[in-house]
């Protein structure tokens, strides 16, 4: 079992001690922490917070005690219920709400929940935010209020509005999708996606829609995370439904995979490509992605005249990213797509709008689409460290062995060749680095894997 502090929030497994899980007693605590800090930041006695959950086992325990806490703490709380992590987001925003907490572990196991921190722009708090709020949490310093200063709750359902939002983007062209007659397949493994995504396809005028777990109950039918080898079941759907294309997302429907009409995956690294495309297409201008996001974004953003740049990994460095160079769109390459005329937030919904009208536009079969964009393969590997071992110190001897290259170093340290990358990173909760690498063939990209990891392992 396990809990994982960090400056995004706090992530779990339910049951078990106080402290080395997620618990009703953490729960407390961070909630309290949060909307403290919220309280200090603001000068509010009594400020808004929007809360939503996806649809895990655990999120009506978790999200009763969370927002008993905040209530306690004196906050309003407008309560959306279920909801995708893009949709409270947009509830923070429309109910200019002093922020927002997000109950979701994302692609996790069902075993796991999370709470996920939102400023009053319904974005992610920024490292030393989040910091700050770890801090309040360690000290308990978050006093409660008495009972004539107690907070509030009130019910609100913004799904709608979050697909009239989608339905109303210059770039989303509903006429062009409702005339070339999709045929869709959905896999939405059993949680908030089973009610967003049938409702805003229909309202983009889909009407042949292939479900595959939608009933929003949380007992997942296969692990949730929106990868190729869980997505077996879809690949079969696309094939014996002869839909035109498919779609499939996480639990809390931040990231979106792509099927094409013969069952093979568009692949999560060309999902922020292809609508990318589209977008500049129209929109001509910057582009950001993750350092371990695939080099084809770049490609398409030099294609379309625009500059791209990479931040470090985290969608909270993306978007910071994404307004320094205005980026007209950005993202990561797990299938999360962030279109600023939308909202500043990983969203499938404004994904599926944006590729459809694509897909509507060029007439194409998706796996034709595909075609179009630059070849690249990835590898992702991992080595294990020996306990002790100085991890800045294997960074930076990698960094110096590949001096004559062009070395980033704002995340772990990734090497930019002239026909592929590799990128290194340490993680936050284990002891290993990650190694990412990506060339124009598979083989490649396993073979500069091996190699750096080869020589990480000369540190041990």
């Amino acid at each position: 079992m396990t809990l994982i502090k960090s400056i995004s929030g706090i992530r779990g497994t339910i049951g078990g001690e106080v402290g080395e899980n997620l618990t009703p007693l953490d729960i407390v605590k961070f909630t309290a922490a949060y909307a403290s800090f919220i309280k200090q930041t603001t000068k509010e006695k009594n400020p808004a917070i929007v809360v939503g959950r996806d649809a895990r086992i655990s999120g009506e325990m978790v999200h009763r005690i969370l927002t008993g806490t905040l209530i306690g703490m004196g906050c309003r709380v407008t309560d959306i219920g279920m909801a995708t992590t893009p949709t409270t987001e947009l509830g923070v925003i429309r109910e200019k709400a002093a922020g927002g907490i997000i109950i979701t572990a994302s692609h996790n196991p069902k075993q796991w929940n999370a709470l996920k921190l939102l400023n009053g722009d319904g974005e992610f708090l920024s490292a030393k935010d989040g910091e700050t709020v770890l801090q309040i949490a360690e000290a308990e310093d978050f006093p409660f209020v008495g009972v004539d200063e107690l907070g509030t709750l009130v019910q609100k359902r913004y799904l709608h509005e979050h697909i009239q939002s989608v339905l109303s983007l210059d770039l989303v062209d509903v006429k062009a999708i409702k005339a070339a007659n999709f045929r869709v397949a959905i896999d939405t493994v059993n949680s908030v996606g089973g009610v967003a995504l049938p409702e805003l396809l229909y309202a983009l005028g889909v009407k042949e829609i292939f479900k595959l777990h939608c009933a929003p109950h949380g007992n997942f039918s296969h692990n949730p995370e929106p990868l190729p080898a869980n997505l077996t079941e879809l690949s079969a759907l696309m094939k014996s439904s002869k839909a035109n294309v498919g779609f499939a997302v996480d639990p809390d429907v931040d990231r979106l995979a792509i099927y094409c009409e013969n069952g093979e995956p568009f692949g999560e690294e060309y999902t922020l490509v292809a609508v990318a495309d589209y977008v500049l297409q129209h929109t001509p201008g910057n582009t950001v992605s993750n350092l371990s996001s695939s080099r084809a974004l770049k490609d398409v953003t030099e294609k379309h005249g625009g500059q791209y740049s990479a931040a470090a990994v985290g969608e909270v460095n993306v978007v910071t990213r994404m307004k320094e160079v205005n980026a007209v769109i950005g993202g990561e390459g797990n299938g999360g797509v962030i279109y600023p005329a939308s909202h500043y937030g990983r969203d499938a919904l404004v994904g599926i709008g944006l590729f459809l009208s694509h897909l509507a536009k060029t007439g194409l079969k998706p796996s034709e689409l595909r075609a179009t964009y630059p070849a690249y393969f990835m590898a992702k590997q991992k080595v294990e460290l020996t306990p002790g071992i100085d991890t800045d110190a294997v960074l930076a001897g990698i960094k110096a062995r590949f001096s004559d290259e062009k070395v980033t170093d704002i995340d772990g340290v990734k090497i930019d060749f002239p026909d592929k990358w590799v990128h290194l990173r340490k993680s936050n909760t284990e002891p290993i680095i990650r190694v990412y690498s990506e060339a124009p063939s598979q083989e490649e990209a396993e073979a500069t894997a091996k190699q750096i990891m080869d020589m990480i392992k000369e540190f041990r």
